[in-house]
């Protein structure tokens, strides 16, 4: 089954199977084919499961990526804070995303996309990618996955995937 992915401002079409193989490749996949609706709607996951190994994924893969929407999902019940939050990155979220992205991460708290629960499952999701260069890239679509499983984030989801598609300049006034 051919596949269509938007990543990294290209569009990849592949007949085959597809090049790469760690998570990151699977998230979009299953973003690009299931989730623009809305992330709980995941037909049967067995049929997800065989058809991505079908398109080339590897099990191990698969399995990892079904976890971390699973995580994603039980994030949920994170509570916004009531009053203004000051975030320091630890180590070993300085080695795994680098300024630039950190910079995104402040920039989109700052302008109302992100509020300070959702940049913590953003950081988290991040993390969660264990072995994978998380570019600034990866990081709008962590980003964009992060605000639509969350509930009551349209218009946030709505500017972020603005972002991604570059539709607007990424800095405002």
């Amino acid at each position: 089954m051919p596949w269509r992915l938007l990543y990294e401002n290209k569009i990849i079409i592949n007949k085959q199977k597809p090049m790469k193989e760690n998570i990151f490749d699977v998230l979009m996949y299953l973003f690009e084919n299931y989730m623009e609706d809305e992330i709980e709607i995941l037909p049967d996951s067995d049929v997800v499961r065989t058809e991505l190994m079908e398109a080339g994924f590897e099990q191990l893969e698969v399995n990892k990526a079904f976890d971390w929407l699973e995580s994603l999902s039980l994030q949920r019940a994170i509570k916004p804070s009531a009053s203004p939050v000051f975030r320091i990155f630890c180590s070993q979220e300085i080695d795994a995303l680098d300024i630039e992205c950190r910079n995104l991460i402040m920039f989109l708290e700052h302008n109302g996309i992100l509020s300070a629960a959702n940049r913590e499952i953003v950081i988290d999701r991040a993390m969660a990618l264990e072995n994978e260069e998380i570019s600034m890239e990866k990081l709008k679509w962590i980003v964009l996955m992060v605000l639509l499983s969350q509930p009551d984030e349209e218009i946030a989801f709505s500017r972020m995937e603005d972002l991604v598609y570059e539709l607007i300049p990424t800095y405002l006034h």
